[in-house]
């Protein structure tokens, strides 16, 4: 599908809300100039990336939602490091958590950037099937560590099974 055709399908549905997702988005040619226009057409865009791409290039009126593969899921030297530095309190950094190990992971690396205070939320979830999320909140309130705890919704909606939704 061609970028205008995108955009008028997404604008078709005269939603003020935007979320540009699924794979990486940012692997896509045609998604820089899309998330641009989209924000010039007056939309609040969010986009939702694995953080392995260069954000740099990224509209700054758009709202960006950004993983940090935890240790656990084998993906973790995919982390991009350099992209914390674009990050503005109008964006979140993304977590998602297998195991203990990488809570204790994820509670160094939001302290040694200094998460908190860079965006505007961090968010830590579960792997689904894999931790228990009262674990998660648990320690979450024990550490009183300021995050949001997450579920994964679409597993909740579609169930656990369910690809591409």
């Amino acid at each position: 599908m061609e970028r205008a055709e995108v955009l008028d399908k997404a604008l078709s549905f005269e939603t003020p809300l935007v979320e540009v997702t699924g794979g990486e988005p940012l692997l896509q040619a045609g998604s820089i100039p899309l998330l641009r226009e989209l924000c010039d057409a007056g939309r609040t865009v969010l986009l939702e990336t694995s953080g392995e791409r260069d954000i740099s290039q990224v509209d700054p009126r758009v709202h960006r939602i950004m993983d940090l593969k935890a240790p656990g899921s084998d993906e973790s030297h995919r982390n991009r490091w350099e992209n914390i530095e674009h990050l503005t309190r109008r964006d979140e950094v993304k977590i998602v958590l297998s195991d203990r190990g990488d809570y204790e992971w994820a509670k160094r690396v939001i302290e040694e950037h200094g998460l908190v205070d860079r965006v505007n939320a961090v968010l830590l979830s579960c792997v689904w099937g894999e931790l228990d999320p009262q674990d998660l909140v648990q320690w979450v309130l024990q550490d009183k560590l300021p995050v949001r705890v997450q579920i994964q919704v679409h597993k909740v909606i579609w169930g656990p099974n369910t690809q591409g939704v």
